[in-house]
């Protein structure tokens, strides 16, 4: 009979998120990255441009948490911070030549992590497990 943590959701999902988050931190140390910063600059190469605004609310990322990660993208030389031509109060994000040379780096630690992670599971095992996680969140 398992335990009463063993049962609980919150021990599992959070196990299971340090396990993920553990093997993530690994694949990215030699570039210097946190999960979070290689999120960001994964969002920004699919739309660069976004104001920092845009690119939290893409990611689900409270707007404190994002600007301390763009800051220190931008002084790691990952990012470059423009002011908008059509608004002087907001910033466009881009990613430097860097980041861009790294990006496709980056998605190959990411993929080669969910394989680390899900590897043991059958395909449809997979897909399902995306789907509950991603009904969770709502």
């Amino acid at each position: 009979m398992p335990s009463q943590y063993e049962d609980c959701i919150l021990f599992l999902l959070g196990k299971a998120y340090q396990r993920a988050l553990g093997c993530f931190k690994r694949r990215l140390q030699e570039y210097g990255l946190t999960p979070v910063q290689s999120l960001v600059i994964v969002s920004i190469s699919e739309e660069e441009g976004l104001s920092a605004g845009e690119i939290a609310k893409k990611l689900i990322l409270d707007y404190a948490t994002l600007s301390g990660v763009l800051d220190r993208l931008a002084e790691g030389g990952w990012i470059i911070k423009e002011t908008a031509e059509d608004d002087k109060r907001l910033l466009r994000i881009y990613l430097t030549s860097k980041a861009r040379e790294m990006t496709k780096d980056i998605i190959r630690e990411r993929d080669g992590l969910n394989e680390e992670v899900l590897g043991g599971l059958k395909l449809e095992e997979k897909l399902l497990l995306k789907r509950l996680l991603r009904d969770l969140q709502k």
